[in-house]
């Protein structure tokens, strides 16, 4: 099972509370760990979440600073309670436009808990999935012969390099707002959403569980019929009696 989260709604929380932006990402970031802990009992297999999107580089140059800064303290200290707790960490999206120490700590971080079997913790920073298509398009066309399964392996690590991950069976969004905003376009071709206005600093596991039994009661059928479906009989008109509808 596939879980993404679009952790939405930081800095209004911390605003609404009087506390400046960065509170609320350090809040949130401190969110991360109950989530991840759960994920495996709720039945995760994949837990990828929405950190720093291309579009956020917009923001000011402080904010932008700080989170970066913050990216950097969450793998120092998260990487070995990831690695002691079982937990793989991958980072998926450009690495060429962040800073070399935080780039450095993303490939440690991520050898450090490369024998992680209980859950694959992607973190999506300076990601976006347009970037991500565009990329192995042209990488496609370069001359080199791919298969479409090579060419999807490629495009699901958002760099160009192989990732064997399946698609996302349910995308979560915190925050209230209800669009995908240039997350995993490929991998959630048939995600269910589910949508809540609670800010993601806020988010609780109690909801993730609601979440996750929501998903588990709707129907699943990526465009046919229910297996259990018997559509009526047919016959042509030539083989009806005159009195058949």
């Amino acid at each position: 099972m596939h879980v993404a989260i679009i952790m939405d709604g930081n800095g209004r929380w911390a605003e609404a509370l009087g506390h400046p932006r960065l509170a609320g990402h350090e809040q949130g970031a401190r969110r991360i760990r109950a989530v991840v802990e759960s994920a495996p009992a709720l039945g995760f297999d994949v837990l990828t979440l929405y950190a720093f999107s291309a579009d956020n580089w917009k923001r000011p140059a402080s904010e932008v600073t700080s989170l970066m800064a913050l990216f950097d303290r969450y793998l120092v200290v998260e990487g070995p309670h990831l690695r002691r707790a079982g937990v793989r960490l991958s980072v998926i999206g450009r690495r060429d436009r962040l800073s070399r120490r935080l780039a450095e700590q993303i490939e440690m971080t991520e050898r450090m808990t490369a024998c992680g079997r209980r859950l694959h913790l992607r973190l999506a920073i300076d990601y976006s999935a347009r970037d991500a298509l565009r990329r192995a398009a042209i990488a496609a066309c370069s001359g080199t012969s791919w298969s479409p399964m090579e060419f999807e392996r490629r495009l699901r690590s958002g760099r160009g390099v192989a990732a064997d991950t399946p698609d996302v069976d349910l995308l979560v969004r915190t925050g209230g707002e209800q669009r995908l905003s240039d997350f995993l376009l490929w991998e959630c071709a048939y995600a269910e959403l589910w949508f809540t206005s609670t800010p993601w600093p806020a988010f609780t596991v109690t909801e993730l569980g609601r979440a996750i039994s929501d998903f588990r009661a709707r129907e699943r059928r990526f465009g046919g019929l229910k297996p259990t479906y018997v559509g009526p009989s047919f016959r042509p008109r030539s083989e009806a009696s005159e009195d058949s509808p």
